[in-house]
């Protein structure tokens, strides 16, 4: 059985992702605001955000609202975190990988999350201490022991490209050991995925907390482990004004060997 904050919450994801689909085809036709060097937004992603905002905004009035595109409305208890369109690059070039992602955070701390690709009709969610769903069944997160073999995700972040030698260096010595690594262009969907075992681990930097809300929840509630860079709390995840932050996520074993490269790398101490 859902939690009526989820059934909620997935009604809210279907109604987006529904303006997604109606607007794929018409790309060219949108109106496109580069926020950032490389960071894009249109009008779909604001359509997008529109239409959760009108769902909780009907059912949960006094609860407070972190948008992507909207910023902060409110302070309260309770936020609804939101990222209407996690995949804006894909989605304004034609590539079918993007999703709507919403947490729902009490004092910072996720406690429901989904995310819903809409193009395959992929529903992820989860509740603390209740598991992460995929379509309504349970998932785990994968078994892998350690590097050897890994499936990876990373992502090159515009606001990050300063690091970009120190990344590419410490992937250099990932794929020693790994089997590959990918980068899709959807941080929520990266967590998803890790969530449900399609990868064994994910990291990146440069997140805000409207990227990774959901899928960081996720990722715990499958049985894995999500830190920064150097093992800490990825801290409070209802807060605009806090710095871009950094993410590990996989199985306990893995996340900690992924870790640990990442600072005997040096790529942790860029972020000094």
């Amino acid at each position: 059985m859902q939690k009526p904050a989820v059934t909620l919450m997935v009604k809210a994801a279907r109604a987006a992702g529904n303006v997604l689909l109606r607007h794929m085809y018409r790309v060219d036709a949108l109106n496109i605001v580069e926020k950032d060097r490389m960071d894009y937004a249109s009008e779909v992603d604001r359509l997008a955000e529109a239409e959760i905002i009108k769902e909780f905004r009907r059912s949960t009035p006094d609860y407070a609202i972190l948008g992507e595109e909207s910023g902060p409305l409110g302070q309260a208890r309770f936020t609804w975190v939101i990222d209407p369109l996690d995949g804006t690059s894909n989605y304004l070039h034609g590539i079918p990988h993007f999703c709507v992602s919403i947490a729902l955070c009490e004092n910072g701390e996720p406690t429901h999350g989904v995310i819903f690709d809409p193009l395959r009709n992929d529903l992820f969610t989860t509740s603390r201490g209740s598991g992460t769903q995929l379509n309504e069944k349970r998932v785990r997160i994968a078994e892998r022991k350690d590097l050897t073999g890994a499936m990876l995700i990373t992502g090159f972040p515009p606001r990050e490209r300063a690091r970009a030698s120190a990344h590419l260096k410490c992937l250099d010595n990932l794929l020693v050991d790994a089997e590959d690594v990918r980068r899709t262009g959807s941080a929520a969907l990266d967590l998803a995925y890790v969530a449900c075992g399609r990868a064994d681990a994910y990291f990146e930097a440069g997140l805000k907390p409207w990227d990774v809300a959901a899928g960081v929840l996720m990722v715990r509630e499958a049985g894995g482990k999500v830190t920064d860079f150097k093992g800490r709390s990825t801290g409070p995840m209802d807060n605009r004004g806090l710095p871009p932050r950094q993410i590990v996520a996989g199985n306990l074993k893995i996340a900690d060997a992924l870790q640990n490269r990442i600072v005997n790398t040096g790529y942790a101490a860029a972020f000094d």
